[in-house]
C-alpha cells in the first residue's frame, strides 16, 4: 500500500532460517518501488488467535486514511483464522507498531459455518459497497472446490459470512491469496501469491508476487535464503477488452545502464546474432519482430542450469498477436537466477528460476536466434545493463 508518502511492502518471514517456517510479517518500504529498507517485524505471533504463525493477508485504508491489516493467524488449536491489526501511530509515516485487535479472531471456521480449519486463509483488500457494508474474501476449498468466501461487515470489526461465496469453480483446489478488483491477473512460471493495490499517487494499479525457487531445500539453506519479490508490474485491461496487460513499472528504468542499440536488420533462418556490450545476468532487454507473410518459428531461450536437483520445468504461452498485421514485442529483465519476460507489450507474462553453473557473471552472454526456415526481421532492440536496487539493511 501507500501511505505518508512511502510505499509499503508486507511479507511472509522467517527469522530463524532461509525456508519456511516461524513465519512473521516483514516489512519494508520505498519512495520509488525500486530502493528499499526494511523495518522491524509488523506482525509476529503474540495472541492466542495467531501463536503459531502470522501468515498472508492484505491492508485496507479505511475512511480518513486510517490503514487496518487483516490476516490469517493460526491459533493455539492449529486452526486458520482471521485477524485484525492497526497501526499504534497514525503520524508515523513508517508504520513501525501495530497493535491487534482484543476481539481476534474476526473470523473463524466453525462446524456451523462447514469450513475446514486447514483450508481457510488469506483474506483480501476490503472494499466498501454501495450499502455502506464492508465486503472482504477468504481463499477457501469445499471438497473439490476452490471458492473465494464473502464476509461483510458494518465497522471492519464484527464480520458475517454471506449465505453464498463470491464465485466457486469444482476440480480448482485450494484458492491461496485471492484478489479481487475491477480486472483479473494472471502469469505463466514461477509466479505465485500476486497481491495488488492502487496507487493513489500515480493512479495505477500495482501487483506483486512472490517467485518461489527452483531449487532444492539443501541448496537454499547452503545460499541461507528463498524466494523474492518479482520487480514490481503496473497493470491494466487491454485495449480489446479481453485480457490483462502487466508491464514493469516505469521506475525500474532508472536502474538502466550502458544502453546498446542495434540498428534494423534481417535475422535469417538458423542464424544465431552475439549481442555485445550488456551484462547478460543483470540487464533489460527489449526488441520487436516483423514477420514475413510465410509461416516462420521464432524462439527466446534463457540459458539453463546443469543442477539435475533443480526444478527442471519449462514454461511457454500462446500471445494473442497477428503477426502478419503487427510486429511481435518481447521484453526480457533478468537478475542473475530470476527471468521475467514480457511478450506482446505485457499480453503474455513468464516468470522463472535458472541456476547456471557455467554461463555466470560475465561468462554469460546474450543471443537472439532465428529457430526457422525463414527470413525475419528485427525492427528494433534496445539492451542495457542493470544497475543494483539500493536495499538498505538494518
Amino acid at each position: 500500500m501507500r501511505y505518508g508518502g512511502l510505499y509499503h511492502v508486507f511479507y511472509q518471514y522467517n527469522p530463524r532460517g532461509a525456508t519456511w517456517g516461524n513465519i512473521v510479517w516483514a516489512h519494508s518500504v520505498s519512495k520509488d518501488l525500486v530502493n528499499w529498507t526494511p523495518l522491524d517485524p509488523a506482525l509476529f505471533p503474540s495472541q492466542p488467535s495467531d501463536i503459531n504463525g502470522c501468515w498472508s493477508g492484505s491492508a485496507t485504508l479505511l475512511p480518513g486514511n486510517k490503514p487496518a491489516i487483516l490476516y490469517t493467524g493460526i491459533d493455539s488449536r492449529n486452526r486458520q483464522v482471521q485477524n485484525l491489526a492497526q497501526p499504534k501511530n497514525l503520524s508515523d509515516p513508517f508504520l513501525r507498531e501495530w497493535v491487534k485487535s482484543p476481539k481476534n479472531p474476526l473470523m473463524e471456521p466453525t462446524s456451523a459455518n462447514n469450513i475446514d480449519s486447514s483450508s481457510f486463509r488469506d483474506p483480501t483488500t476490503a472494499w466498501l459497497g454501495k450499502d455502506g457494508q464492508w465486503r472482504v474474501l477468504v481463499g477457501s476449498l469445499r471438497e473439490t472446490s476452490g471458492t473465494a468466501l464473502l464476509y461483510k461487515s458494518k465497522d471492519f470489526v464484527d464480520w458475517v459470512q454471506a449465505e453464498q461465496p463470491l464465485h466457486s469453480t469444482l476440480g480448482s483446489g485450494m484458492w491461496e491469496c485471492p484478489d479481487f478488483f475491477p480486472v483479473l491477473n494472471y502469469d505463466y512460471g514461477k509466479y505465485y501469491a500476486s497481491k495488488t493495490f492502487f496507487d493513489d499517487g500515480k493512479k495505477r494499479r500495482i501487483l506483486l508476487a512472490w517467485v518461489s525457487e527452483s531449487s532444492s531445500s539443501a541448496d537454499d539453506k547452503k545460499k541461507g535464503w528463498s524466494g523474492i519479490y518479482t520487480i514490481p508490474r503496473t497493470i491494466w485491461l487491454h485495449k480489446s477488452g479481453k485480457q490483462l496487460v502487466q508491464w514493469p513499472v516505469v521506475e525500474i528504468e532508472k536502474l538502466r545502464a550502458y544502453p546498446v542499440n542495434l540498428p534494423p536488420q534481417v535475422l535469417k533462418g538458423g542464424q544465431l546474432l552475439h549481442i555485445n556490450g550488456v551484462t547478460a545476468t543483470q540487464r533489460d532487454c527489449k526488441s520487436t519482430h516483423q514477420f514475413p507473410s510465410e509461416y516462420s518459428d521464432t524462439n527466446t531461450n534463457i540459458w539453463s542450469s546443469l543442477n539435475k536437483d533443480n526444478d527442471l520445468a519449462t514454461y511457454g504461452t500462446f500471445v494473442d498477436v497477428d503477426p502478419l498485421h503487427e510486429k511481435l514485442s518481447l521484453r526480457t529483465l533478468i537478475d542473475h537466477s530470476v527471468v521475467e519476460s514480457f511478450g506482446g507489450e505485457g499480453r503474455a507474462c513468464i516468470t522463472a528460476r535458472v541456476y547456471p553453473t557455467l554461463a555466470i557473471n560475465d561468462k554469460a552472454q546474450i543471443y537472439a536466434f532465428n529457430n526457422g526456415t525463414v527470413d525475419v526481421k528485427i525492427t528494433k532492440l534496445n539492451a542495457w545493463s542493470m544497475k543494483k536496487a539500493q536495499i538498505n539493511r538494518n
